[in-house]
C-alpha cells in the first residue's frame, strides 16, 4: 500500500516537471541549427498493392539533424539493398525503388520496415506489406440457359474471380451497354443481379457480368447467360418441367407478398470497423415489386452521415462509430403484405489515438514524459521500443520507468537523446508512433517578430506576444518603456506561453513594451508597439420615417472614429444587402475624414449613399422595411437602424415631363499633367428630375470630329474629376438625362492639350506561334492612337530560347503587329516581351509570355500495337505514346488506318481491291480506342500515326487481325416462279456470308394481303441447294415467304417475297357428242378385253393355292402416312426458334414424333455423321438430327405438310 501510495506521489511530481519540457519549435530558422534525432516525414501506406507493369516504390522519408542514414527489414529480417542489382535506393532518402521488369514479382512481396538512423537515435516507420496485384481469369463453366415464368424471382450470378484488389462489377450487354437497373432489376453488393419479379421483356441471351480490375485497369467477362421468360397462364407443373422453367409458380399470373430474396431468414448479423463505412443490403421479391425502408430499433439513422443506394435496398452509413451498433431493420412493403429482416450490427475497432506521444526536448537533469493513450474494441496492447529495439530488451536504465502506456523519464542527462516508439495492437490492426527525446542547452531566443505593433480599441482586452525558445525553458520578464516592471496582478496576466495580457486597455497603456528572456545559458529581449485607439461611435442615428409612395426618403448616420483608423459605411435592407441593381455608391472613405466622390451609379439606380446618409429616390411599397447603418474599420464597428412605411401618394394635377435642356457654362479649372475639373450648369430638368450626366469628348489631334463617351455622374453632381491622357488634344461637352431621355449637347468646352510622355501600356495579346519549321512569330495587339502617349511610337521585340542560357535577342519594329523569326528550332519553347516606347521614353517592363517556334511532322511511330477483338463487330486497340520529342509540336493525337483485306472464307487472290481505308482519330494522349461497324469473319489491316498541327507522322508496322464469325446477310435475292398448283424458288447466297454457310430456312404460309391466315410451313436446305419447287398447292391463291441463312453464329435477317398460283380457267370448245365417235367406241373395247384377260390370269393363279400374309401386309403399311387419324386426339405442336423462341404459326409435328420427307429431300441427317444433335453457346443447331423419336404428352394432328427436322425438335423444347 505504501508502495502505491509513493508511486503516485512520484507520478503527479513527474507530470508537474513534464509540464516544463519543451515543445519542438516549429521555426525552421530555429531547427536549422539544433541537433536532432531522426523522424520520419513520409512512408507508404500499410497495405501497399503494386502493379507488376511498373517498378515498385516504396516511399521512406526522414528528416534529423545529422541527416539520417536509413537501412531495411523484409520479413523481420535485414534487407540488402545493395546486393540486389533490381533493387535501388534514392540518394539521401531511405526510399526504394524496385525494378521488376524481367523478374517474378512475386519474389518481392513481402512485409518490410524502414529505419532511419542518426547519432541522436533511430526512428522506424510502419510495417508496410507489398502485394501484387492480381487480376486473375474467370474459371471456365457452363452456363446453362434459363427459362423462368413470368412474374417470379430470379438471381443471377456474377461470382467474378477473387483478384487483389477486389474487382468492380457491373452488367452489360453484346454491345456494351450497362444493363439499366431500378427499383425491379438490382444489383447486389457481391456483384450478383437481382429480379424482384421478372417481366417478358427481360427475355435476352446477353447477361453479361464484367470484373474490372482497378490496378491493371483490365476488364474480365463472364460467359453470356440466356433468360428466356415464359408467360404459362394455362399449363401446369408437368409442362413446365418438360420446359425446363427453373422456377415454377402454381399462380404464374397472380400477385403474391413479398419475400428476402437476400439476406436469409428473420435475422442476420454485420460486423464493422469503427471509422469505416457500413453497408447494409436487403433486396426482397414480390409483385406488385416492393417498396424498401429502414430504420433503427431504439434511434434514429444518422442523417449526416447515411445515404440510402439502389433504390434503398443499400443504406451506407460512413465513419461508424459506437453509437451505430444496433440492430437495423428493413422492411419490405407491397400492396399484399410487409415482411421485415433484423440485421445486428456489431462495431469493434482497430486500435486509434487518444493522444499520440509527442516529440520532447528536456534540458539537463530535467524530466519528462511520455504518453501513449489509445483505444480500440478488443483493446488494444501497447508495447514500447527504444531506437526501434524493444524496451525490455535494451539496456537498462534507471532515469526510465514504464507504467503501460507512460514512459517517465527523469534527471536526463546529455547524450541519452533517444527515439521511442510505441506500438498499439489487436486483432484488427495496429499503430506506431515514434516520439524523439532531445536533451539540449540552448541560450534562449525570441521567436515573435521584433518591433510588432499591436492595436487596439479602448476598453477591449490586449494581448502582447512573446514567443521564446530555449533550454532550459527561458523565464520571461516583461517592461514597459523600458522602465518599468510589469508583474502578474489586476491589470496585467502574464501567461506560460510569455504573452501579456492587458484585461482592459486604456489609452494610458499605449507604448513600448519589452519583453526579456533569461535562462542559465543566457539573455535575450524584444520589443513590441501597443496602440489603444478610441472607439467608433454613431453620433446622430437615422430616424422612423413615413413617405409617399414616388418621394425620397432620406436617413442619417452621423459617425465618430478614431482618425488614425479607415471608416466604412454600409447600409442594409432587412439585415440583407441593398439591392444591387438599384444601388448607387458615391463616396470613397480615406483617413482623415477625407471624402473624395466618385460616381458609380446604373442610370436607373434608386439608392444613394454618400458620407453621412442613405437616399431611396422614387419610393415604392417594396421598400419599406428597416434600414440598418454600419460604420466599420478594421477594429470595431458600431451600427443603428430605423424604420421606413410607405403611404399612398396625395393626388396632383397632370404633369408634362420633356427631355431636360443642355448644361451650360463648361468650365476646365485644376488643371494638371494628367487631370482637370469640369464644372458646369444644369438646364432645366422639365418635371423629371435628370438621373445622370453623359461627359464626352473629342481628340482634335487623333480623331476629329468624333465626340467619345468619357464618364458618367449622378444627376446631382454638378462638377467631375476628370483623368486625361498625355499627347491628346481634349474638346469636352456634357449631355443630361432624365426619364424621357438625353438632352441635346452642350456646347464644346475650350481645348485643353496634354503633353507627350512615355507609354503608359504595352502591346496586348502577344503570342508566339511558328508558321512553318525554322520559325517563330510573334505577333501582338497594337497601341491606339490614344495610348501612344507621345509621337514616333514604336515596339521593341525580345525574344530567346526558354531553359537555355543565352542572352536575350531584341528588334525594334514600327507600324506592324507582327515579327517573323528565323532559323529557330523545330517546336522549342521561347520567352517573349513585347515593350513600347516612343520619343519620350520606354514603357512599363513588359511581361513574358511563352510561345513556340514552329512544327514539323513527327518522327517516329506508336510502338506496341495491340488489338483485342470483342466481338464479330468491334475489336479494341492499344498503343504504346511515342516520346515527346519526336512529336516536334503540339500533341493533337492519333490516328488508326485499318482497312478490310478480305473475308476469311476467301482465297489471298480474292482480296477486296476496292476497300478503302477507315480512319478513326483519338484526341489527346490516349493510348487505346475501340473500332466500329467490322464486318464478321474478316482479315483487317491496321497502322497508327501520331498527329499535331503540322500533321501525321509515319505508319506504324501494320498489325493484321481477324474477326470471328457473325450471323450472315439476307439472301442476295429470292425469285419465285409460279404454276397452277406449284411455285419454284430460286434464290442467291447473302453478299456478305460473315462466316462459313451451313444452310437456308425457308418459312412459307397462305397470305391475305398483308394478313397472315395460314399455317407456317418451314423447310432447311444445304448450302449447295439454291432452287425448291413446292406442288400441291391451292390455285389462285397468295403466298408468303420468308428466307434467310445460317451461319454457325445463328439466322440471318431474312428476305421475304409474295407470290400467287394461276387461276383455273374452263376453255370454250364446241360440243361434240363423243359416244357416238368410232375411235372411242373401238378404245372402249380394247380397254375391256384387257381387263377380261387380267382377271382370269389372277383368278387362274389363286386357285393353284398361293397365299398372302396378313402379317406381311401388315407389315407392309407400317407408313404412318396412310394410318387413319383419329381426329380428336391430337393437338398441335409449336415451332420454336432458335434465335428468340417466339412460336410460328401453324407449324406441326406428326402424331408419331416421326419427321417424314415427302415434299422435302432435304435433311440434316444428309450432312451428318451421327449422333444426338447439338447446339452452339448462342443456342444455334450445329449437330446432325439424330431421328430419336420421342412420344409427345400431346400428339400432334398429322400434317399435310412435310416439318423440318428442327422443327421437330424444337416442338418440344
Amino acid at each position: 500500500m505504501d508502495f502505491r501510495l509513493s508511486f503516485g506521489v512520484l507520478l503527479m511530481v513527474f507530470l508537474c516537471h513534464m509540464t516544463s519540457a519543451l515543445e519542438v519549435p516549429l521555426d525552421p530558422k530555429v531547427l536549422e541549427g539544433l541537433p536532432q534525432p531522426p523522424t520520419i516525414t513520409l512512408q507508404s501506406p500499410k497495405d501497399y498493392i503494386f502493379d507488376p507493369r511498373e517498378n515498385i516504390v516504396i516511399h521512406c522519408e526522414a528528416k534529423g539533424k545529422p541527416h539520417p542514414s536509413f537501412s531495411w527489414t523484409r520479413n523481420g529480417t535485414h534487407f540488402d539493398v545493395e546486393k540486389d542489382p533490381k533493387v535501388l535506393m534514392k540518394p539521401g532518402s531511405g526510399t526504394l525503388v524496385i525494378d521488376i521488369s524481367g523478374e517474378k514479382a512475386e519474389a518481392y512481396e513481402g512485409t518490410y520496415q524502414c529505419t532511419a538512423h542518426n547519432d541522436h537515435g533511430t526512428a522506424v516507420s510502419n510495417n508496410i506489406v507489398i502485394r501484387q496485384s492480381r487480376s486473375p481469369l474467370w474459371s471456365k463453366e457452363r452456363i446453362e440457359a434459363i427459362t423462368v415464368q413470368m412474374g417470379v424471382s430470379l438471381v443471377l450470378q456474377c461470382r467474378p474471380p477473387a483478384g487483389l484488389p477486389p474487382p468492380v462489377i457491373f452488367w452489360m450487354d453484346n454491345n456494351f451497354q450497362r444493363l439499366p437497373l431500378d427499383r425491379r432489376v438490382s444489383q447486389a453488393l457481391n456483384g450478383d443481379l437481382y429480379f424482384s419479379n421478372v417481366l417478358s421483356e427481360d427475355t435476352r441471351n446477353d447477361y453479361i457480368c464484367y470484373a474490372r480490375f482497378p490496378h491493371t485497369q483490365t476488364i474480365q467477362q463472364k460467359q453470356p447467360i440466356s433468360v428466356t421468360v415464359l408467360e404459362m397462364d394455362t399449363m401446369n407443373e408437368t409442362v413446365a418441367s418438360l420446359y425446363n422453367i427453373t422456377k415454377f409458380s402454381a399462380n404464374p399470373a397472380g400477385e403474391y407478398r413479398p419475400g428476402f430474396m437476400t439476406p436469409l431468414g428473420d435475422t442476420s448479423t454485420e460486423m464493422v470497423l469503427r471509422g469505416e463505412t457500413l453497408e447494409l443490403e436487403c433486396i426482397a421479391e414480390g409483385l406488385p415489386t416492393p417498396e424498401m425502408s429502414w430504420q433503427k430499433d431504439g434511434g434514429e439513422l444518422p442523417t449526416s452521415r447515411v445515404s440510402f443506394l439502389n433504390y434503398k435496398k443499400t443504406v451506407k452509413i460512413s465513419d461508424v462509430s459506437e453509437a451505430d451498433a444496433g440492430d437495423y431493420t428493413c422492411t419490405a412493403t407491397n400492396r399484399l403484405g410487409t415482411v421485415d429482416h433484423v440485421i445486428k450490427v456489431t462495431v469493434k475497432a482497430a486500435p486509434f489515438w487518444i493522444s499520440a506521444p509527442r516529440n520532447l526536448i528536456l534540458a539537463p537533469n530535467e524530466t519528462g514524459i511520455l504518453t501513449c493513450r489509445v483505444n480500440g474494441d478488443p483493446k488494444p496492447e501497447i508495447r514500447w521500443f527504444i531506437n526501434g529495439v524493444p524496451l525490455e530488451n535494451a539496456p537498462e536504465d534507471h532515469t526510465r520507468k514504464v507504467d503501460d502506456d507512460t514512459v517517465i523519464l527523469s534527471n536526463v542527462q546529455s547524450g541519452s537523446s533517444a527515439v521511442y516508439q510505441c506500438n498499439a495492437s489487436n486483432e484488427f490492426g495496429y499503430l506506431i508512433a515514434n516520439a524523439f527525446v532531445s536533451v539540449l542547452a540552448e541560450p534562449p531566443r525570441v521567436l515573435t517578430p521584433p518591433n510588432q505593433v499591436y492595436q487596439v480599441i479602448t476598453n477591449s482586452p490586449a494581448l502582447l506576444h512573446c514567443a521564446t525558445f530555449g533550454s532550459p525553458i527561458p523565464t520571461i520578464t516583461w517592461f514597459k518603456d523600458s522602465k518599468i516592471s510589469i508583474k502578474s496582478g489586476d491589470s496585467y496576466v502574464i501567461h506560460e506561453n510569455g504573452t501579456l495580457e492587458i484585461n482592459v486597455a486604456q489609452s494610458q497603456n499605449s507604448g513600448k513594451y519589452t519583453c526579456i528572456a533569461t535562462n542559465n545559458l543566457g539573455i535575450k529581449e524584444n520589443h513590441v508597439f501597443l496602440e489603444v485607439k478610441e472607439p467608433t461611435r454613431i453620433l446622430k442615428q437615422p430616424e422612423y420615417k413615413v413617405v409617399q409612395r414616388g418621394m425620397s426618403a432620406i436617413f442619417e448616420c452621423k459617425v465618430k472614429h478614431d482618425p488614425s483608423l479607415i471608416p466604412t459605411m454600409t447600409w442594409l435592407k432587412n439585415n440583407g444587402k441593398l439591392p444591387d441593381d438599384e444601388r448607387c455608391s458615391t463616396l470613397t472613405v480615406w483617413p482623415k475624414r477625407k471624402y473624395e466622390l466618385k460616381s458609380s451609379c446604373l442610370p436607373f439606380a434608386r439608392f444613394e449613399v454618400d458620407a453621412d446618409s442613405l437616399t431611396i429616390k422614387d419610393v415604392t411599397d417594396e421598400d419599406e422595411g428597416t434600414y440598418t447603418c454600419i460604420m466599420s474599420t478594421t477594429l470595431d464597428r458600431d451600427s443603428a437602424s430605423a424604420m421606413l412605411t410607405v403611404v399612398e401618394a396625395t393626388p396632383t394635377p397632370a404633369i408634362v415631363y420633356e427631355k431636360p435642356d443642355p448644361p451650360t457654362d463648361l468650365e476646365l479649372t485644376d488643371q494638371t499633367e494628367r487631370s482637370v475639373r469640369l464644372t458646369w450648369i444644369p438646364g432645366d430638368e422639365h418635371n423629371s428630375p435628370t438621373q445622370k450626366f453623359l461627359i464626352q469628348f473629342e481628340d482634335l489631334l487623333h480623331q476629329p470630329n468624333v465626340w467619345v463617351n468619357f464618364t458618367e455622374v449622378p444627376g446631382m453632381s454638378t462638377t467631375a474629376h476628370l483623368d486625361l491622357s498625355p499627347y491628346v488634344y481634349y474638346s469636352f461637352r456634357v449631355l443630361a438625362k432624365n426619364q424621357v431621355g438625353y438632352s441635346q449637347p452642350s456646347q464644346a468646352s475650350r481645348q485643353y492639350r496634354t503633353n507627350p510622355a512615355a507609354p503608359d501600356d504595352n502591346p496586348s495579346h502577344v503570342q508566339g506561334e511558328g508558321t512553318e519549321p525554322g520559325n517563330l512569330v510573334i505577333s501582338w495587339r497594337s497601341l491606339t492612337g490614344l495610348q501612344s502617349n507621345g509621337p514616333g511610337l514604336e515596339y521593341k521585340v525580345q525574344w530567346r530560347q526558354k531553359d537555355v542560357d543565352q542572352e536575350w535577342s531584341s528588334r525594334t519594329v514600327a507600324n506592324a503587329s507582327q515579327l517573323v523569326v528565323s532559323g529557330t528550332p523545330v517546336f522549342a519553347p521561347y520567352e517573349i516581351k513585347v515593350q513600347s516606347l516612343n520619343d519620350y521614353g520606354n514603357g512599363p517592363e513588359a511581361e513574358v509570355i511563352i510561345g513556340y517556334s514552329g512544327e514539323d511532322l513527327p518522327l517516329s511511330a506508336p510502338d506496341g500495337v495491340l488489338v483485342m477483338v470483342h466481338n464479330s463487330t468491334v475489336a479494341e486497340v492499344h498503343w504504346e505514346p511515342v516520346s515527346s520529342h519526336s512529336i516536334r509540336g503540339k500533341l493533337k493525337g492519333y490516328k488508326v488506318y485499318y482497312r478490310r483485306e478480305r473475308g476469311l472464307h476467301e482465297a489471298e487472290e480474292e482480296a477486296d481491291q476496292e476497300s478503302q481505308d477507315q480512319v478513326l482519330t483519338f484526341n489527346g494522349n490516349l493510348t487505346e480506342g475501340h473500332l466500329p461497324g467490322l464486318q464478321p469473319y474478316s482479315l483487317y489491316n491496321l497502322f497508327i500515326r501520331v498527329l499535331n498541327s503540322k500533321g501525321e507522322g509515319p505508319p506504324s508496322p501494320d498489325k493484321q487481325f481477324e474477326t470471328p464469325e457473325g450471323v450472315p446477310g439476307p439472301p442476295s435475292f429470292l425469285q419465285v416462279n409460279p404454276g397452277l398448283d406449284s411455285l419454284t424458288l430460286e434464290w442467291g447466297p447473302p453478299l456478305n456470308n460473315n462466316g462459313r454457310l451451313i444452310g437456308y430456312t425457308l418459312r412459307y404460309q397462305p397470305a391475305n394481303a398483308t394478313i397472315e391466315t395460314g399455317l407456317v410451313k418451314i423447310m432447311d436446305f444445304p448450302v449447295n441447294e439454291t432452287t425448291v419447287t413446292l406442288d400441291s398447292l391451292n390455285s389462285s391463291v397468295q403466298y408468303k415467304f420468308d428466307l434467310n441463312a445460317k451461319t454457325i453464329k445463328g439466322a440471318g435477317p431474312s428476305i421475304t417475297k409474295e407470290a400467287s398460283t394461276f387461276m383455273e380457267t374452263t376453255v370454250p370448245s364446241r360440243h361434240v357428242d363423243i359416244a357416238t365417235q368410232g375411235w372411242f367406241i373401238g378404245l372402249m373395247c380394247a380397254i375391256a378385253l384387257l381387263i377380261l384377260v387380267l382377271l382370269i390370269v389372277c383368278f387362274i393363279k389363286r386357285n393353284k393355292g398361293g397365299k398372302y400374309p396378313v402379317k406381311e401386309k401388315e407389315e407392309a403399311h407400317q407408313d404412318p402416312e396412310i394410318q387413319p387419324m383419329k381426329e380428336d386426339d391430337g393437338t398441335f405442336g409449336e415451332y420454336s426458334d432458335t434465335e428468340d423462341h417466339k412460336p410460328l404459326k401453324g407449324s406441326r409435328t406428326p402424331s408419331n414424333g416421326t419427321v417424314r420427307r415427302d415434299e422435302s429431300d432435304d435433311s440434316l441427317v444428309d450432312y451428318g455423321e451421327g449422333g444426338d444433335g447439338q447446339f452452339n453457346e448462342d443456342g444455334s443447331f450445329i449437330g446432325q438430327y439424330s431421328g430419336k423419336k420421342e412420344k409427345d404428352t400431346h400428339e400432334g394432328n398429322e400434317s399435310s405438310e412435310a416439318p423440318s427436322p428442327v422443327n421437330a425438335m424444337n416442338s418440344f423444347v
